[in-house]
């Protein structure tokens, strides 16, 4: 009698750990412009100190960008995201290893290449929210 007076009174389940509103690929892109816009303006800067400051926040931010997508990869996605969306492991392989490309590069073209993926990510995710 106990326990049906303790039982849920409705079950609920969820495929995430949290409700879905605390993934969003914005977080990675937010942190690839910040990893292009450092790439240009060392690009246009000659002092040696300024330089050293850029690549090390660079740095920073393109591990935060590699953290974001691993998260989004281990936590929000999951199997029926990759059976609709098969391209995405690679897609995700991809985006991990140019963000490691933009983080050893002072080029904005890897920076670029990483918002580019980042928008490929994205779309999916989006597309995973509405179904």
């Amino acid at each position: 009698m106990l326990s049906r007076l303790f039982a849920p009174k409705v079950k609920v389940s969820a495929h995430c750990d949290l409700p879905c509103g605390v993934y969003d690929p914005a977080q990675a892109r937010i942190e690839a412009e910040s990893v292009k816009a450092i790439q240009e303006k060392y690009q246009a800067n000659e002092d040696a100190d300024y330089r050293t400051r850029a690549i090390v926040i660079k740095e920073q931010r393109a591990e935060l960008v590699k953290h974001h997508v691993s998260v989004l990869w281990s936590d929000y996605f999951k199997p029926p995201h990759f059976e609709k969306y098969p391209q995405l492991h690679e897609l995700i392989n991809e985006t991990l290893k140019a963000a490691s490309a933009a983080k050893g590069s002072e080029d904005p073209a890897t920076g670029q290449k990483l918002l580019d993926l980042i928008a490929e990510v994205d779309k999916i995710f989006w597309e995973t929210k509405k179904g």
